[in-house]
Order: structure tokens, then C-alpha cells, then sequence
């Protein structure tokens, strides 16, 4: 069955005149959905704590951000764009008792409310428009005159009006110039956490990280085996987005090609197959829900301690050096 996509012409703007948007939170998604949103003519407002980095971005590009209460009580429409991590128990203190009926809430991720943590009132929608990249893409993007695709869910007590508030407003952030794909709050979160978790960014690091440490075991140089399991990877990925595997295949060579079909069945294995399902599952059931809600509520020690540990990979060591010599990388470090 064919997805629905709207575009452009499929949403009307004028669904938010009148309306005060409040976007909580002026990290990745806050900045850039705010800030094409009042480009796109619409009331928008900040709910950002002082003391932080983001405060300050928001004074900066000429917002003045108040306090999650504060922006609520103002607001038609509520979008939470915080941290996963924190929304829970920040809705339920900050948020929650200044909503009234007639309220849309909103989201740019179902983890929080399909999975129980955010629970609408009475009378209040819930909205997902949720950009399918980064902030800083979202808004660049926008900028130039183009936009990213992006998704759209109408879940408990939503309506038509709901639905066509929606679409107005992944309009103001430009997705309707890439096409908004209709979707439900349980498939978009559950196939968000687990692109995540099996290819994007588990699936992937510990892939490189296998090749990486099988050559350097094999006594090849570590610089030989960053470039052949780290930086050429860019160029493969850049290939699948432009056309897909087929185009990925004709680009490179034959050698490699017959490489891909006759080696790569043995690193992907049925076995992997398996656990990709346990996985999935581990996320439809709500138990990955669990462990990430549960090991936050206790100080997230273990996931500060593997990011300190992964942080120190020689891996990483040798990309922080190599990184400093190619000046056409706008490097980054953490």
C-alpha cells in the first residue's frame, strides 16, 4: 500500500493565524522549527530555562525566551522539542497543569507520548510532525528555498481540524516542499528507535569499529584501516542517497561490487537477522522504553560511562589526527 504525501498545495497556512506556537526547547529541532516558522509569518514563542547555551542562541536570533509554564499558559499550540530523557517528568511538573482544552500538543518524536510518559488532558490533541533530519538541515534547507520530508501523526483526541493544523504547520517549517508522509505515533517511534539502534547508529558503529580493529589485529596500520573502515564510508553513503543500492553499485567497481554480493551475506547473517528482530520486538514491547526511562531515573551511570569509553577508542584517536590534516573537512570534535 502506497504511503499518503502531501505537499505544498495540500496545506493552508492560514490554519495557524491567530494561534501562539510555543516551541519548548531551542536545541536541534527548537532553533530550526522556530526560527522557519516565524519566517514563515507565524506567532512563535520560546520555552527555554536561562543559563544555558540555548537561552542564549534564542536572545541572540531575536526570541525572548520565558519559562516552560510561562510559554504554555500563553499557547494554542504546545510543541515539546526537549530532550527525550527529561520531557516525562518536565510535562508532568512544567507542562501538563497549564493546558486547557482546545490546546494542541505536539511533537517532533512519539517516544514520550506513545510509550505512556506524556499524557494529554482532557480536550487536548496530540500532533506529531516530526522533520526526517537534523535541525541544522531543517533549517539550511529552508533557507535556500527547499525543505525536508517530514512525517505527520494525529493521535488521542485529534480531528480533522487537528490533522489540517498539522500540515499547516510542517508547511511553516518547509516539509511540505519535500512531501509529509502520514504515519501513527507507534510506527513512527518504533521504526525511529530502531533505525537507530540496528543500522544508523549501533548497527553502523560497531561495524566500522569490527573492521577497524580486525585490520589494526592483523598488524595494518591503524591510519590504512581508519580510511577503509571510517572515511570512505561517507562516499558509499553519499552514493545510497543519491540512488539508492543500484546506484551505490554502478559507481564503484566491479571488484567491488562482486564483493558486496558474494562477502556481504557473511557479515549479515541470519543470526543478525534474528537479533534484529529481538529488537524490534524489545522496542514494540516498551522494554527499551523501560531501560532508557529507568536508567536515567538512576543517573544514567552506565551510558555516561560507555560514552567515556567509546570516547577513547583508538579508533577515534587516530580520526581526531588524521581529521587535522584534511582541511577540507570542517572537522568537529567533542
Amino acid at each position: 500500500m502506497a504511503a499518503t504525501i502531501y505537499y505544498d498545495n495540500d496545506a493552508d497556512l492560514s490554519k495557524l493565524k491567530g494561534k501562539t506556537i510555543a516551541i519548548l526547547g531551542y536545541g536541534s529541532q527548537g532553533h530550526a522549527q522556530a526560527q522557519n516558522l516565524r519566517d514563515s509569518g507565524c506567532d512563535v514563542i520560546i520555552g527555554q530555562r536561562p543559563g544555558g547555551p540555548n537561552y542564549d542562541l534564542a536572545v541572540q536570533h531575536g526570541f525572548q525566551p520565558m519559562s516552560l509554564e510561562d510559554a504554555t499558559k500563553k499557547a494554542d499550540i504546545v510543541n515539546i522539542l526537549l530532550p527525550d530523557e527529561v520531557q516525562g517528568d518536565l510535562y508532568r511538573q512544567c507542562i501538563k497543569p497549564h493546558l486547557v482544552p482546545g490546546n494542541v500538543l505536539m511533537c517532533s518524536h512519539g517516544f514520550n507520548i506513545h510509550f505512556g510518559q506524556v499524557e494529554p488532558p482532557a480536550g487536548v490533541a496530540t500532533l506529531l510532525v516530526a522533520p526526517k533530519g537534523p535541525g541544522h538541515l531543517v533549517r539550511s534547507e529552508f533557507v535556500k528555498g527547499g525543505g525536508v520530508p517530514a512525517l505527520i501523526a494525529i493521535g488521542d483526541n485529534g480531528t480533522e481540524e487537528t490533522k489540517q493544523i498539522g500540515l499547516a504547520y510542517a508547511k511553516g517549517i518547509g516539509g511540505t516542499r519535500g512531501g509529509v508522509i502520514q504515519t501513527s505515533f507507534a510506527e513512527e517511534t518504533e521504526t525511529d528507535l530502531f533505525g537507530e539502534q540496528v543500522v544508523l547508529c549501533g548497527g553502523v558503529s560497531e561495524l566500522v569499529k569490527a573492521g577497524f580493529d580486525t585490520l589494526v589485529e592483523a598488524g595494518y596500520q591503524p591510519e590504512m584501516a581508519y580510511f577503509e573502515c571510517m572515511h570512505e564510508l561517507k562516499l558509499i553513503v553519499d552514493l545510497f542517497y543519491q540512488g539508492g543500492l543500484n546506484y551505490m553499485r554502478y559507481s564503484v567497481s566491479n571488484t567491488a561490487e562482486y564483493g558486496d554480493y558474494t562477502r556481504g551475506p557473511r557479515i549479515i547473517t541470519e543470526e543478525t537477522r534474528k537479533e534484529m528482530k529481538k529488537i524490534l520486538k524489545e522496542i514494540q514491547s516498551g522494554q527499551f522504553a523501560r531501560d532508557w526511562i529507568l536508567e536515567n531515573r538512576a543517573g544514567a551511570a552506565s551510558f555516561k560511562a560507555a560514552r567515556r569509553r567509546e570516547r577513547n577508542h583508538l579508533i577515534e584517536q587516530v580520526g581526531r589526527r588524521l581529521r587535522k590534516l584534511m582541511s577540507w573537512i570542517n572537522a568537529k570534535e567533542v
